[in-house]
């Protein structure tokens, strides 16, 4: 990779963060694996681990905030589960995921070959270093912000909440579906822009020749789970509406 193109992949990634970094290195550091520095240790450079063990605590402060705010009535058991179900690596590799960190990573040779970019942990623990990143650089209300902005869904309406942890938008969208039509879905890919390193994929999902939604991401995943989410919440109007 160039110079050019490790800035361009920096400029990307802080975009659909919504955060510009006043101070690079914290960015840099956050996506600093300990395959890379120890392959490089001539470099002298410090993997991402320690920003990764006080996101790790950043993150359920911000959610906690978040469930408290959003949900005033629910008691202790109750926001602790709910924080459980969505402070999790699955969720947080989806995130990063849909951010397209893996494409920004710093890896060692081997941890490249063996597709560490798509690796669930290691996208989750850089998650973390990310969001570390963002609270040093711009504190507590900026970093917020930026969950509040990347975990929306769960926040969106209340009753949904336990559902969505359970479940993504393509599954519960199926379910639906199958129970109402004794049919699946099923989804398009309409358009791919953009070069390799900033893709932008717009997918469709239908309901046999009916368009349901559409979708956009920097994955095809990411993509189609956005149009899930958004025919869902057509599917749902309709049901209130009727």
């Amino acid at each position: 990779m160039t110079q050019n193109d490790s800035d361009v992949l920096l400029e990307d990634l802080q975009r659909r963060i919504g955060h510009t970094f006043r101070d690079r290195n914290l960015l840099l550091n956050a996506l600093m694996h300990r395959s890379y520095v120890n392959e490089n240790h001539h470099l002298q450079l410090t993997d991402n681990e320690r920003l990764e063990f006080l996101g790790d605590a950043a993150l359920d402060l911000a959610i906690s905030h978040l469930l408290i705010e959003r949900f005033p009535h629910y008691n202790e058991g109750k926001l602790s589960r709910l924080r459980a179900g969505i402070v999790n690596e699955k969720q947080l590799a989806s995130m990063a995921e849909e951010i397209g960190l893996g494409a920004a990573l710093h890896l060692g040779k081997g941890e490249e070959l063996s597709g560490g970019r798509k690796k669930p942990s290691l996208l989750a623990n850089a998650f973390e270093a990310l969001l570390a990143a963002v609270y040093l650089d711009g504190g507590l209300q900026v970093l917020i912000r930026m969950v509040e902005f990347q975990f929306c869904r769960f926040f969106s309406e209340e009753e949904d909440l336990p559902q969505a942890l359970d479940k993504d938008y393509k599954t519960r969208l199926q379910e639906i579906i199958q129970s109402r039509e004794k049919t699946v879905p099923h989804y398009r890919l309409e358009a791919e822009e953009g070069p390799d390193h900033d893709k932008l994929f717009r997918v469709s999902v239908w309901l046999k020749d009916r368009l349901l939604a559409l979708g956009s991401g920097p994955t095809k995943k990411s993509a189609q789970q956005k149009a899930a989410g958004r025919a869902l919440r057509l599917l749902e109007n309709d049901t209130k509406d009727g």
